[in-house]
């Protein structure tokens, strides 16, 4: 066992609820090097070349919420993950109105997550993409119901895909 693996061990037995980008500044690491330290039934890894196929997936699920963390902002969008199309260098997202629109560069993901870890006491799943430097560039979190229940059919789906990391 690495020392970070143990230090991100001691993090998750102290403080069961720390987020992992909260693990990553105590640390001083990237939060996609707590990740790799992360137990399995925490984290599947998966190759940032699957970028493409998870979002084309995502698009299907209904009400997602996407959060963007930027110098300790947080900024988020409730809405489905409208599908996208590759053009000029970029996986083109054209939400309706309320729902995201965007330019994803994703040849600058390089990893990402798929991270089932509790938030606020409540189960969450989440897929974490990360640049090559191992920052986090955005999340997608399960959506959840008018009752806060995540919806089944959402995490059904989610954990298909860590088959993605045996394919």
């Amino acid at each position: 066992m690495s020392e970070l693996t143990a230090q991100v061990n001691e993090l998750l037995a102290a403080e069961p609820a720390l987020r992992p980008v909260e693990m990553a500044r105590r640390l001083e690491v990237s939060e996609w090097q707590v990740m790799q330290c992360l137990p399995a039934e925490l984290v599947c890894l998966l190759s940032g070349d699957q970028a493409q196929h998870l979002l084309e997936q995502v698009a299907g699920w209904g009400p997602v919420t996407t959060i963007i963390e930027v110098a300790g902002s947080v900024f988020e969008v409730k809405a489905p993950l409208p599908r996208g199309r590759s053009g000029y260098g970029y996986y083109n997202l054209f939400g309706a109105p309320g729902e995201l629109h965007g330019h994803l560069k994703l040849d600058a993901i390089g990893h990402i997550a798929l991270q089932s870890k509790a938030h606020r006491g409540k189960e969450a799943h989440a897929i974490v993409f990360y640049n090559d430097d191992g920052h986090c560039v955005f999340k997608i979190y399960l959506g959840r119901d008018d009752k806060g229940v995540l919806f089944p059919e959402q995490v059904a789906a989610f954990h298909a895909l860590k088959e993605l990391q045996h394919g």
